[in-house]
């Protein structure tokens, strides 16, 4: 006996979302936002692959890390045993593509990137295992002047988007300082944690001896208190340091930013140095940060390239969407500029061949599908939000001729006077002579 039952129906991977329209207009929208300002302050666009080596992450991120420890999508290509990964982020991947092609043989580079990232935690609200970031790298500059500069191209981004600093998002700024000055502040970190070795949690004893700065990361509120009374690193900069800090300080000062300087704000990796920021918000709950960045002139030379002065930052696309979200921002409605009512098959051709034309031409134009009746075709007109109704009945196109009807408002059918030449292509694409469209 045959059996008729239906198959289960597949759903997607857990944590790895579709994006429907209209919702993928605020994505077009908020990524053509991106893309101006990449052009404005002179950042080319780079593309690297979504799966790379895993021993580059192990090397790049650290292997005492969350993400290398738990949160990787690694496995074991089956045509040759390679060990790959799904990139968990991108400047990794970034600085091996530079050292592999010898891109900044020529002078320094400013790029910047954008996709999906992968990590295999937890789902919630706007932290997902699949995600969107924008990433923005400026390769072999060295100075305070690069890193002033990023932190005002994102005030930029945020007035594009029309976000207010200070109620929306704020800014969170300090310095590590340069390798000899952090292990002066390790080895001062470590002592003090292990005078108050009964209060560490497991994650914080285990990295006590290999990465001390995280446990400053803590969201364990049991913690707080030894955190917070944790020797300070901005206490063991040098005169240089200080100088990089005050020079961004100054640059920021002048352009009238606001900010924090937060003396917790660090970065666990050895290759981070000097200036790192975030931007951040009260509007998304505990997990408050939007955008992060810093210099890690260190991580050239740990990837097996020349040393490189470099510093970025990047922000996860879906936290920004839901900040936009919270704060009453969005892409404006883009309707179409007309609506083409086809009534049937006889009028099909040339009716589609004059929509062809206006499109060419630059204007929007969506075509009924399906031959409903008149009245069921300009309901769903008026629905599309267009200016304009275009009726390509079989009497006017019989003499080269189109009807326009105004949907909305005289305003609007009066900004729509170029519409009006439809009548005029209409006719020459049916044959008739130019007089009589």
């Amino acid at each position: 006996m045959a059996d008729n039952s239906k198959p289960a129906a597949l759903q997607g991977v857990k944590g790895m979302n579709d994006i429907l329209p209209p919702e993928a207009a605020r994505w077009e929208w908020f990524e053509a936002t991106v893309r101006s300002l990449m052009a404005r302050y002179g950042y080319a666009n780079l593309r690297t692959p979504l799966v790379e080596p895993t021993a580059l992450f192990v090397r790049g991120i650290g292997e005492v890390t969350d993400i290398v420890e738990k949160e990787m999508y690694s496995f074991e290509d089956s045509m040759n045993g390679d060990r790959l990964t799904l990139r968990p982020e991108f400047t990794a991947g970034i600085v091996r593509a530079m050292i592999e092609h010898n891109a900044l043989y020529n002078g320094p580079l400013r790029i910047w990137s954008t996709g999906a990232v992968f990590r295999h935690e937890r789902p919630q609200k706007g932290r997902y295992r699949q995600f969107h970031q924008i990433d923005v790298e400026a390769l072999g500059h060295a100075g305070p002047d690069v890193d002033a500069e990023q932190i005002l191209m994102c005030r930029a981004l945020w007035r594009d988007l029309g976000l207010i600093e200070g109620r929306d998002v704020r800014l969170e700024l300090n310095s590590l300082g340069q390798p000899a000055e952090r292990a002066a502040h390790r080895a001062a970190l470590v002592a003090h944690f292990e005078q108050h070795a009964d209060v560490l949690d497991e994650d914080a004893r285990r990295r006590l001896l290999t990465n001390p700065l995280r446990i400053l990361d803590s969201k364990n509120p049991a913690m707080q208190p030894v955190n917070d009374a944790a020797p300070q690193l901005i206490d063991f900069l040098g005169e240089a340091s200080l100088t990089h800090l005050n020079a961004v300080r100054a640059v920021l000062d002048a352009a009238g930013l606001e900010y924090r300087i937060n003396p917790r704000l660090v970065r666990g990796l050895d290759y981070y140095n000097l200036t790192v920021f975030e931007w951040v918000t009260d509007r998304l709950g505990s997990q408050g940060t939007v955008c992060g960045g810093g210099r890690y002139d260190g991580l050239f030379e740990q990837l097996g390239g020349k040393p490189t002065a470099a510093i970025g930052w990047g922000m996860g696309i879906e936290r920004m969407l839901l900040l936009l979200e919270e704060a009453g921002l969005g892409p404006a409605p883009a309707p179409p500029l007309a609506y083409a009512v086809v009534p049937s098959t006889a009028v099909l051709a040339p009716a589609m061949l004059a929509i062809e034309a206006l499109r060419a031409a630059g204007v929007t134009v969506v075509m009924n599908a399906g031959f409903a009746s008149m009245k069921s075709q300009f309901k769903r007109a008026d629905a599309s939000g267009a200016a304009y109704a275009l009726i390509f009945g079989e009497n006017e196109v019989a003499q080269g001729q189109v009807a326009l009807k105004p949907l909305r408002d005289a305003a609007a059918a009066q900004a729509l006077r170029p519409l009006h030449r439809v009548a005029e292509w209409a006719g020459e694409l049916s044959g008739a002579e130019p007089g009589q469209a």
